[in-house]
């Protein structure tokens, strides 16, 4: 099944909270590298629970700046806002992740079935446009016995501001010292070359219809659409595919880290099994809620989420929260007024 972008995922009322018995809307916008979950999800929940959520699938920074705005009633990112962006707020964001995941480098190129390695150097090289054939030195050097061709790297990067690219850019400016220098860890960075696509379903989409192409996407993405992605050299120097084991690995090295407010990054995380390319998603959830009926319903959709909404993870190669944090999200809950 490929995965296509709703401009709004809407989920019909049922009943079911207790609040006032009129309708209550709730609209929310952000990330596309949490959609497939967070539509299953609201679904699910209305199903139990009844409620009508709209989420708008446009990117983190959309999400961010809908909810700076006040357009929405939560936002959704999967990288954590700065200080900078809280201090814009009406009400506080307390972050809230969700669920766990992987950005995999994916590729097309033809006459290749192997799974290709890479380095985050390697990587970083080629979307710099330092690597600018397939079967450059850099490439082949860890690539033994692969006929890669002496074709040009079409790289592909999202053109919205993206929590993913957010992701992959802070993984590369902690592997390349070159590419920290000179591009960095951002959600919107200033690409040297290449084809720029809207969403993880659009890079996922380019990736597919462009020959000796290359870009970077949520897991499910790959997979749901069938698409070859390497292995990417960890911390300890082994070679690791995107995997629910490797981000749950990556996750449990950093768990012991992880600040009160929960903004964290666990890109390159230590340990044999980890994932280097793995991240938390957060729902931005604001601190304060005037509207009542809407204040309950988001806080019982928290509840549900950090307990029932778990099960759905695995399904949808997610990985499910470190366990130690579900009592910790519950505590943060009772912050929300």
């Amino acid at each position: 099944m490929r995965i296509t972008k709703a401009v709004a995922l809407v989920v019909v009322v049922a009943g079911g909270l207790n609040v006032a018995s009129a309708q209550v809307r709730i609209n929310a916008a952000g990330a596309t590298f949490p959609y497939p979950i967070y539509s299953q999800w609201f679904h699910e929940f209305q199903q139990q629970k009844g409620v009508q959520i709209n989420y708008q699938s446009i990117g983190s920074g959309g999400g961010i700046s809908a909810l700076t705005a006040g357009t929405v009633d939560f936002g959704a990112s999967d990288r954590p806002m700065t200080d900078a962006e809280i201090a814009k707020m009406k009400y506080k964001p307390l972050h809230f992740p969700t669920v766990l995941g992987a950005v995999v480098p994916t590729y097309n190129i033809s006459g290749v079935s192997k799974d290709l390695q890479f380095t985050g150097e390697v990587l970083a090289g080629i979307f710099s446009g330092n690597i600018k054939k397939w079967n450059d030195n850099a490439i082949k050097s860890i690539n033994p016995g692969v006929n890669l061709p002496n074709a040009d790297i079409v790289t592909v990067h999202r053109s919205d501001g993206s929590g993913t690219s957010f992701v992959f850019t802070d993984f590369l400016s902690k592997t390349s010292p070159e590419w920290k220098s000179k591009i960095g860890a951002n959600q919107s960075p200033n690409w040297p070359g290449g084809l720029a696509a809207k969403g993880n379903e659009g890079v996922a989409g380019s990736v597919s219809q462009t020959p000796n192409s290359i870009g970077y996407v949520e897991l499910i993405y790959a997979l749901q659409n069938k698409m070859a992605f390497g292995t990417v050299k960890n911390a300890s120097g082994k070679f690791v595919k995107g995997s629910l084991a490797g981000v749950t690995a990556a996750a449990d090295a950093m768990v012991s880290k992880i600040p009160a407010d929960f903004r964290v990054s666990i890109t390159d995380a230590p340990g044999a099994a980890a994932y280097p390319i793995s991240t938390f998603t957060y729902l931005l959830i604001p601190s304060t809620i005037p509207d009542t009926a809407k204040k309950t319903a988001i806080v019982e959709f928290l509840h549900w989420m950090l307990t029932t909404g778990q099960g759905t993870a695995e399904k949808l190669n997610y990985s499910r929260l470190p366990q130690s944090l579900i009592p910790r999200e519950e505590q943060q809950i009772a912050q929300i007024k």
